[in-house]
C-alpha cells in the first residue's frame, strides 16, 4: 500500500481517523452541555483510564462539542512539579477571550480579567517578583476577590466570578485538565470544592478532567463528597466492532479493505487499545502489497509496530525509571501474569525484601506516572501490556 496515503496515526493525544467506540461518552457530555445551558444543575466530569486508551483524544472532543454550542474553553496538563494557579488562569483566560467577543458588556469582561489577573499574581509568592511578572493580561489587576493565597477560597471565588461572566453572555465556560491526578493534594482540593459551589448553584461552568484510574482516589481522599461531586466514565479498551469500525472505515475511504482473519488477527495483537490498533494498523498497511489486506500481513507487520510500540510507548517510560525502579518493576512483572494489579506484599516477597524498604522505589514510580495505585495494598502498571513488556527486556 502507499505509506504517504497510510490513514493510521498512532501518536500521544493525536486523534485518529475514526473516533470509534466513544459514542455513549459523547452522548453523555452532549446531554451535560444541553442541561446547563437550560439552566439546570450539573456534575463536572471525570474521565479515568490507562495511559494508551484515549483519554485525552476523547478530552479533546468533549472540548470541540463545547465549542461548537459558543461555549468559551480551555485546557490545560497538570504536572506535579506547577501548581495550579498559572496554567489555570492561562486556560480560563482563553475561554473568557472566546467569549467576550459576544459579551454585551465590555467593562463587566474587563473587571472579570482584573480578578483572574490578581489570582495569577499569587502564584508568586514574592511581592517584587509579583510586580515583574506580567501573566498576559492587559488589564490592571483588581484586588479583593480571588487573591487572598488560599487557593480553595480564590478558586471557588474565581469560577463563581467566570460563570456569572459567562451566564451573562448566555453560554457556558468548559475548563479541561488532562493528568488531573499529578496536581497537589491543595490544589486538588481546591478544584472539589470549586466544582462542588459550582454544582449547588448550577452555574454554566464545569471542569472535565482527565487521569489515571487511581484519580476517583485522589478525589476521594481530598474531599469525600467527590464521590457523588463528579460524573465518573471509565474509559477502556475496545470491543471487537469499534476495533474493525477503527481500521475498517478509514481503509474503506482510500479505496482499501480487510479480510476478516486479518481483522481477527489485528484484535488479537492490539487487544482493543486504541494506541495499539493504530500503530499495527499503520504498520500492516505499509507492509501489505495489494488490496484486500491479509491476515499474513498482519503476521509480517507484527515485528514492526512491536518494535515501534517497543522504543516509543513502552521503552521511552522504562527508561525514565532507575534501577531500584526498574528492579521493583520486573517484579511486578514476573508476579501480575496478565499485567493485572499485584500485591505490594507480594512484590516485596518476590524481592525478598522488607515492604518499608521498597517505598522510595513504589513511591517515584508513582510520581512518574509508571504504576498507580488501584486499592489499598495493591499495585499496577499504567500501561497496558507493560508487564508483558518488561519479561522480555533483558
Amino acid at each position: 500500500m502507499d505509506p504517504v496515503r497510510n490513514p493510521y496515526a498512532p501518536g500521544a493525544g493525536q486523534r485518529p481517523p475514526e473516533l470509534a467506540g466513544r459514542d455513549r461518552q459523547l452522548d453523555a457530555f452532549d446531554i451535560v452541555l444541553e442541561r446547563i445551558a437550560r439552566g439546570r444543575p450539573e456534575r463536572s466530569v471525570m474521565l479515568t483510564g490507562l495511559r494508551g486508551v484515549g483519554k485525552t483524544v476523547l478530552l479533546n472532543q468533549l472540548r470541540s462539542a463545547a465549542r461548537s454550542r459558543g461555549w468559551g474553553t480551555g485546557k490545560l496538563e497538570a504536572r506535579p512539579d506547577q501548581g495550579l494557579r498559572r496554567p489555570l488562569s492561562s486556560a480560563l483566560h482563553m475561554a473568557v477571550r472566546a467569549l467576550a467577543v459576544e459579551h454585551r458588556n465590555p467593562e463587566q469582561v474587563d473587571d472579570f480579567l482584573g480578578i483572574l489577573k490578581a489570582f495569577a499574581l499569587r502564584a508568586t509568592a514574592d511581592k517584587g517578583m509579583r510586580e515583574r511578572w506580567n501573566p498576559g493580561i492587559d488589564v490592571p489587576a483588581l484586588s479583593g476577590r480571588a487573591d487572598s493565597g488560599d487557593i480553595e477560597i480564590d478558586l471557588v471565588e474565581l469560577l463563581l466570578e467566570a460563570a456569572q461572566l459567562a451566564r451573562d453572555a448566555g453560554v457556558g465556560i468548559a475548563l479541561f485538565i488532562d493528568e488531573l491526578q499529578d496536581l497537589g493534594p491543595a490544589d486538588i482540593s481546591a478544584i472539589c470544592g470549586a466544582c462542588h459551589e459550582l454544582s449547588q448553584d448550577a452555574a454554566p461552568l464545569i471542569v472535565v478532567g482527565a487521569g489515571l484510574p487511581h484519580l476517583p482516589a485522589v478525589l476521594s481522599a481530598s474531599k469525600s463528597y467527590s464521590e457523588r461531586l463528579f460524573s465518573y466514565h471509565r474509559i477502556d479498551r475496545l470491543d471487537r466492532a469499534a476495533a474493525d469500525h477503527a481500521l475498517i472505515a478509514p481503509a474503506e475511504r482510500e479505496g482499501v479493505t480487510y479480510d476478516e482473519d486479518a481483522l481477527a488477527a489485528l484484535y488479537r495483537k492490539a487487544d482493543g487499545y486504541p494506541y495499539f490498533v493504530q500503530a499495527y494498523g499503520k504498520a500492516t498497511w505499509d507492509t501489505a502489497a495489494r488490496d484486500p489486506i491479509s491476515a499474513r500481513d498482519v503476521e509480517l507487520a507484527a515485528p514492526a509496530a512491536e518494535e515501534e510500540l517497543a522504543v516509543g510507548f513502552f521503552g521511552s517510560r522504562y527508561e525514565r525509571a532507575t534501577p531500584a525502579e526498574r528492579e521493583y518493576m520486573r517484579a511486578m512483572a514476573d508476579l501480575s501474569g496478565d499485567d493485572g494489579p499485584v500485591s505490594t506484599a507480594a512484590v516485596a516477597r518476590e524481592l525478598d525484601r522488607k515492604p518499608a524498604s521498597l517505598s522510595p522505589a513504589r513511591d517515584g514510580l508513582i510520581k512518574k506516572g509508571l504504576i498507580y495505585s488501584a486499592e489499598r495494598g495493591t499495585i499496577g502498571f499504567t500501561v497496558p501490556h507493560f508487564g508483558r513488556y518488561l519479561r522480555g527486556v533483558q
